[in-house]
């Protein structure tokens, strides 16, 4: 094609997961709720970690990073998805597109890497329990957490930074309710061999690494589990494993499921659908996940909101509304 016949657009248009008018406040109904219990559940655990101290250890270090991240994830969603619905209007400017899109692989990324380190965590908590402490110090934690986020930046920069050699020219409607890398790579009218090749590439060395290390530790914590005598003892340390395997098995197989079936049978709107699995409803429940068998949590949240402080704030927040 031509590149001097070519206009770089401005803006997009979203064209969500229906346009049917009726749907609209249901979907707006929905999304909100959901953003709602994931905002809400997810920093009930960053309160849980910050306020008590008894939490200050490696595990929940990770949990409540995963936390803040699938916080930002949602927002960089949900928030624009609200936005779109609310004023009924599916325009995007091509600057925000570009920054949301960036923001979601960062997030995303981030959410792989986070639950690769928890996988470790694990690894050693249940294959060298003596050591554990002295593996697993702090200078460490924020060591694999710091990597995360550099791996993170620097993978979400480069495919930004290919994607605003792309040209988009006629085609300027997105069959998604956000900003997706494979659906904007789609619509460009310049070549866009390079941006596959890196998207694939990505999700090869990045997701497929960190997959193969969380097979890896959990291959090894299985071997750990059988050799211990008591079924008791097997129980109790399968049990710490299970929040977050859950977690990683609700994850990936939504993740993988979306790609596997877009790239067998295309279609936009099943994909757009498939999609919020993995990018809503997954953080939405990541919380319920990990609190629901965990006395710790639960302990620390009562303590907080027993706390003299907590009701401080409460009544501070009245005696300004009023």
């Amino acid at each position: 094609m031509d590149q001097g016949n070519e206009s770089q657009i401005t803006e997009f248009l979203l064209l969500g997961l229906s346009e049917e008018p009726e749907m609209q406040p249901f979907l707006f109904g929905m999304f909100l709720s959901m953003y709602l219990v994931t905002i809400c559940g997810n920093l009930l655990i960053i309160i849980a970690f910050i306020s008590d101290s008894h939490l200050h250890t490696p595990m929940y270090f990770f949990l409540s990073n995963l936390s803040f991240v699938d916080i930002c994830l949602t927002s960089t969603i949900v928030s624009k998805v609200l936005e779109n619905l609310q004023t009924q209007s599916r325009v995007i400017t091509y600057e925000a597109c570009i920054t949301q899109m960036y923001f979601f692989v960062l997030f995303e990324g981030l959410d792989v890497f986070l639950l690769t380190a928890m996988a470790y965590d694990r690894f050693v908590a249940i294959c060298f329990p003596l050591h554990y402490m002295v593996i697993m110090n702090p200078w460490l934690c924020r060591l694999l957490v710091l990597v995360c986020w550099v791996i993170s930046v620097l993978h979400s920069l480069l495919q930004s930074l290919l994607m605003l050699q792309l040209s988009f020219c006629a085609h300027f409607k997105i069959p998604h309710f956000f900003c997706e890398l494979n659906e904007m790579v789609e619509l460009a009218c310049s070549d866009n061999f390079i941006n596959e090749i890196m998207i694939y590439f990505g999700a090869g060395l990045l997701g497929g690494g960190a997959l193969t290390a969380i097979f890896y530790s959990y291959s090894r914590i299985v071997s750990s589990i059988r050799a211990i005598s008591s079924a008791q003892g097997k129980y109790k340390a399968f049990s710490t494993c299970l929040s977050h395997l859950s977690v990683v098995t609700l994850f990936f197989c939504t993740a993988i499921g979306v790609y596997f079936s877009s790239a067998a049978s295309y279609s936009a709107h099943s994909n757009a659908t498939a999609s919020i699995l993995y990018t809503v409803v997954t953080p939405m429940l990541n919380p319920f996940i990990y609190s629901l068998r965990n006395k710790d949590i639960k302990a620390a949240l009562k303590k907080f909101f027993q706390n003299g402080a907590f009701k401080g704030i409460v009544l501070g927040l009245m005696k300004r509304q009023h």
